[in-house]
């Protein structure tokens, strides 16, 4: 999937996260950047054939530069030390659901889609789509694929409420889902799989079980007007 001397180029910028060693080393980045577009273009092309959404998307809508924004953060180390690819029909908007392919050999790599950590506006349609529809939803997570891929959407006790959301009933049927603030799914990837051919097969493949799982999403953030049920 990846050329080992990417995999290499990381290694050694974890230990040397600082401007001085990324300046000496730009050539290298410069091929690694090679590699990582070259990925991109190859897990578009495969994906574009399977969700005709994506068609009008080039590789630079999918990528990321590797400085991090250390505006607001503790952590001041300047560049990212994984890859990342968003493959969405609407580009890197991130309020919008969207595949996603995250390969860290450091602290793990995974694929999966969904919207994580949506604005107020987009979380108040998603659940009214949840309120309204949850069966949709729950036949999803409940279908073969996707349940043999994923369980269920993501679990972090920092991304669920421990009380019905305001407006919402403890007895509502979908309950348990409306208490999610983010909503994605992901399995992860073995790390031998980075530099393995076979690993943007197996990425491709868990993109395409979370299909159903973004078309349910975006169904809710592009309704104009959603209505909730409060029970």
């Amino acid at each position: 999937m990846l050329h080992p001397d990417t995999l290499q180029f990381f290694r050694e910028l974890r230990e040397n996260n600082h401007k001085e060693w990324f300046d000496q080393n730009r050539n290298r980045y410069e091929k690694v950047k090679k590699d990582y577009h070259r990925l991109v273009g190859e897990l578009l092309l495969r994906m574009q054939k399977f969700d005709p959404s994506l068609g009008h998307l080039q590789v630079k809508d999918c990528t990321f530069r590797i400085n991090r924004d250390i505006r607001f953060s503790k952590d001041k180390t300047p560049y990212k030390t994984h890859l990342s690819i968003i493959l969405s029909p609407y580009g890197k908007r991130m309020e919008y659901a969207a595949y996603y392919v995250h390969l860290d050999e450091g602290a793990g790599s995974f694929a999966g889609g969904g919207i994580y950590m949506p604005g107020s506006e987009a979380l108040k349609k998603i659940r009214a789509e949840i309120s309204a529809f949850h069966e949709d939803l729950e036949e999803i997570l409940a279908s073969e694929d996707y349940s043999q891929t994923f369980d269920g959407l993501d679990k972090e006790e920092k991304f669920l409420l421990t009380r019905p959301p305001k407006g919402f009933k403890a007895v509502h049927p979908a309950i348990e889902l409306l208490k999610y603030k983010s909503f994605t799914a992901s399995k992860p990837l073995s790390e031998k799989l980075l530099s393995d051919p076979r690993g943007i097969d197996e990425a491709v493949e868990i993109l395409k079980r979370v299909k159903p799982l973004n078309d349910f999403f975006n169904r809710g953030l592009n309704a104009d007007e959603p209505e909730i049920d409060l029970l």
